[in-house]
This record gives C-alpha cells, structure tokens and sequence, in this order.
C-alpha cells in the first residue's frame, strides 16, 4: 500500500536551517508529482512546494528564495531544504503525492522556530 513517512522535523531558531525527508513506497515513486504542505494551529493547510515527475520545481511566494524542493528517484525520497526559517514557518509539515486523480499524504511532522 502507499506510505509517506516524514522525518527531520524538529525545533530550530529563528535563522536557521531544517531539511525534511519524505520516504515513499508502494507506488510508483517517478510517475508522480511531489510535493510539501503546511498547516499551523487555526490556520488552513497551505501549499509549501512542488516538484513534477520531471523535477521541475514550484513554490510558494512566502518560501520563494529560502526552500528548496528536491527529488532523488533512485531512493524514492522527496526532500524540503529550509534556510532562513521565521516563527512564522512554524507547523506540521505533510508530504504528499500525485499522479493523475489519485493522490497521497503523509502523517505530518512538526517543524518549532523560536525567537
């Protein structure tokens, strides 16, 4: 069955930097496109970053310049690299996955940027 598994969140201050790793398995990892979601408390889950099955990347005006998508399909790993993190990129972060009409999310991992 198809699995996300996030890993690498965790607390950090302000200025810092965090890279996630997202971990699928029981699909097919190249057909697919990738990408990373957010959600903090009260707030509606937004879009963080994308990267097609060609690896062409796509981001969100407020992480433009300080995240980094990327993919390595040899081990069917989505990575987000985050520089410059703000109090305000705290949330859960949730990979997710889509081919066509079928589409796939991880369980989250919290991300803590202190002042």
């Amino acid at each position: 069955q198809a699995q996300l598994v996030e890993s690498g969140g965790g607390l950090v201050q302000a200025g810092g930097s965090l890279r996630l790793s997202c971990a699928a398995s029981g699909f097919t990892f190249t057909t697919y496109h990738m990408g990373w979601y957010r959600q903090a408390p009260g707030k509606q889950r937004e879009l963080v970053a994308l990267i097609s099955s060609g690896g062409t990347a796509d981001y969100a005006d407020s992480m433009k310049g300080r995240f980094t998508i990327s993919r390595d399909n040899a081990k069917n790993t989505v990575y987000l690299q985050m520089n410059s993190l703000k109090v305000e990129d705290t949330a859960v972060y949730y990979c997710y996955a889509r081919w066509r009409w079928s589409d796939y999310w991880g369980q989250g991992t919290q991300v803590t940027v202190s002042s």
